[in-house]
């Protein structure tokens, strides 16, 4: 009697870089503020390319062509959210529409986390593949946010957001699996100037 092999079938995890908003607060484009000679935004592209094997979804908005520009050469693709005045639940809806077929998971990450490490955007994978039906989610300050991983049973919820709030209402809901990784630098953001000079 032979036996025959299970043949294995690789999870396919596809990150989704938000960056398109406006900045007003900080006063020009954010995303392309510079910190340790790199843009914010192609700092977090090059990290979302390493952990997902270049499976990178860009989103886009204000200053859609510069950021694309600084970006380059880009190893995934790019989409254009025409409607990101509308708040970030706009994005992350355009990222979802746009998350090939074959993706398992989403990694849903800020251009503006200038401190995130590819160690940790890791850890959020293991943590991931070793319990897919569940959120994977970045928490610290006393809060859970991106970067976050979620499963493709979540993508219908996440195209359905609204408004500026982002995806925590998802997140928090106690109905939900939740896995926490613990990363307290994913507290820092950039909203104006000052927190980039900070640094």
């Amino acid at each position: 009697m032979t036996k025959t092999k299970r043949k294995k079938i690789d999870k396919v995890l596809f990150a989704i870089v938000l960056a398109a908003g406006e900045s007003k607060r900080f006063g020009s484009t954010k995303q392309l503020a510079k910190f340790n000679d790199q843009a914010l935004v192609t700092n977090v592209v090059r990290l979302s390319e390493s952990a997902c094997n270049e499976r990178s979804i860009l989103v886009t908005g204000h200053d859609w062509q510069k950021v694309i520009h600084e970006c380059q050469p880009l190893k995934g693709f790019f989409v254009l959210n025409s409607n990101f005045r509308a708040g970030i639940a706009t994005s992350i809806c355009a990222g979802i529409e746009s998350i090939p077929a074959v993706a398992d998971a989403a990694l849903i990450l800020l251009a503006d986390q200038p401190l995130i490490t590819v160690e940790h955007l890791n850890k959020l994978k293991s943590a991931w593949l070793a319990c897919p039906n569940a959120i994977v989610t970045t928490s610290y300050a006393n809060t859970a946010g991106p970067p976050t991983i979620f499963p493709r049973s979540y993508f219908s919820r996440l195209a359905a957001l609204e408004g500026d709030r982002g995806a925590k209402e998802v997140i928090n809901n106690p109905n939900n699996r939740v896995e926490l990784i613990n990363f307290e630098k994913g507290a820092v953001d950039i909203d104006r100037l000052e927190d980039l000079d900070s640094l």
